[in-house]
């Protein structure tokens, strides 16, 4: 479910949505999310100063509340 909602918000932010790829790491009481997108990208995912960054982490951590798991979302390049 997480894997899907990160890719779902940033094929919309990016120019080319067919290269982003989100991995999943489960551990026992964290989930990694590792997403890695075009090079010319990155700075649409990132953000002015990590603002659209941190509203995804914001809304990742917003639907996996009730899980009780915590979950990290990785930018690798």
């Amino acid at each position: 479910m997480e894997k899907d909602l990160v890719e779902y918000i940033v094929k919309y932010l990016v120019d080319n949505p067919s290269q982003v790829l989100v991995s999943v790491v489960e551990g026992e009481k964290s989930t990694i999310l590792e997403l890695r997108v075009a090079p010319e990208d990155i700075g649409k995912v990132i953000g002015k100063h990590g603002r659209i960054a941190k509203a995804i982490r914001t809304v990742l951590q917003a639907a996996t509340a009730k899980t009780g798991k915590h979950t990290v979302l990785e930018i690798l390049d």
